[in-house]
């Protein structure tokens, strides 16, 4: 048994804290806040490859509580034309990929880990960490300090435990979009509850999905060639975004402006980030996973998804395998070359939005010959979701 320290108590760092306590083991989480996620976020998707993983922790019916099911994705252009739909696929039982707020699933997480009695402490910001004689210690901002076995770093894109590994550690590589969204109300658009329909559209990238209660939930990427500074963002807020999103989508054949001007209030937007790769991501008992390790660009649908994958493969490892550090190995050995190829997939899909108005002719021709004949090796993204982990079967030393 170990007593292990999760730096980061959002997402990542629950699920992992609750596959930790699943497989006998001590997880204690740490979060730099002082206070939980409550209303935090947006929405995502999580694909049935995460449901999946979700199922020996005893959680995929957790997740399904607060979302909702969603079969497929709709997919066309900004002239109306509807190119074609691909399936988000299914397990046995009839599971399908859910769209949920980041929030919902945030309490949703953290009640269940509490229920199961594993200890949160906020306001704990990490500052330093570094390997003992036997184990670990971690020295926070409020100058208290806690000591264990192993140290994880669930801590995101802008991860402290990531810099102490490797000082040297590569910073994210800004991927040339912005990201908003919303949710409206009071629209009749007909669409299938459910269906994410998603439209490539004159000059940026759409995607709406009715809720089952009858709003419209949507997300948009909209280009943006420079990396943004924090106050220009800051001032992408209230009806001058509005407007300029009006202006981005009033060319297409789309409900988008109708969809955005329902919607009461609209997402400060944030910027797009990915690692296409990170070299170094344990050292001695200190390890890192989900976005502190590879972040990937939303256009990948998989950023929750890599994490659960990450949280269950770890303590399948600390659990067959003697020895933090051997364990760690075998760790990374399972999920490198996954990971890494689930972000340049992400990549790809993401430079489809973010093209100008020549790319844009030139893209949408290229997608309605790439859709007119399939690629006789499948859905190039169907890879992503078709993995399962197999959590009975022991992990080779």
């Amino acid at each position: 048994m170990a007593r292990v320290l999760i730096i980061g108590g959002g997402i990542a760092g629950t699920i992992t804290a609750i596959a930790l306590h699943e497989t006998g083991h001590e997880p204690v989480l740490y979060e730099a806040y002082d206070r939980g996620a409550e209303g935090v976020g947006a929405f995502l998707t999580l694909a049935v490859n995460g449901m999946d993983a979700l199922r020996p922790l005893g959680l995929k019916n957790l997740v399904s509580d607060v979302g909702f099911d969603t079969p497929r994705m709709s997919m066309g252009l900004g002239n109306g034309t509807r190119l074609t739909e691909f399936p988000f696929g299914a397990l046995p039982d009839g599971t399908m990929s859910q769209t949920v707020l980041r929030s919902d699933l945030y309490v949703a997480l953290r009640d269940e880990a509490s229920r199961r009695g594993i200890p949160v402490e906020y306001g704990k910001r990490l500052i330093e960490a570094s390997q003992l004689s036997e184990g670990v210690r971690a020295d926070f901002a409020d100058r208290t300090h806690a000591e264990g076995d192993l140290l994880i770093g669930a801590d995101g894109l802008r991860s402290r435990v990531r810099r102490i590994i490797d000082p040297g550690a590569p910073s994210p590589r800004y991927v040339p979009l912005l990201n908003t969204g919303g949710f409206a109300e009071g629209l009749s658009l007909g669409d299938e509850p459910g269906v994410m329909n998603m439209v490539f559209g004159k000059r940026a990238f759409f995607s709406h999905v009715v809720h089952p209660d009858g709003r419209v939930w949507w997300f948009a990427n909209v280009p943006h060639k420079a990396e943004p500074t924090e106050s220009e963002l800051a001032g992408m807020t209230g009806e001058r975004w509005r407007a300029e999103l009006v202006r981005l989508f009033a060319g297409d054949r789309t409900p988008a402006v109708d969809i955005v001007s329902a919607t009461r209030e609209i997402y400060q937007p944030w910027a797009t980030y990915d690692f296409p790769s990170v070299p170094v991501w344990r050292k001695g008992p200190m390890v890192i996973i989900g976005d502190a390790a590879h972040a990937t660009s939303p256009a990948a649908g998989q950023g929750a998804s890599m994490a659960i994958e990450d949280a269950v493969t770890l303590a399948k490892c600390l659990r067959d395998v003697p020895g933090v550090e051997r364990a760690l190995a075998a760790y990374e050995g399972l999920r490198r070359e996954r990971v890494e190829a689930v972000v340049a997939q992400g990549k790809r899909n993401g430079d489809a939005k973010a093209v100008g108005p020549v790319g844009r002719v030139l893209r949408d021709l290229f997608i309605k010959r790439a859709l007119r004949k399939p690629p006789s090796d499948g859905d190039p993204n169907e890879f992503m979701w078709n993995h399962r982990i197999d959590w009975d079967a022991p992990v080779a030393a």
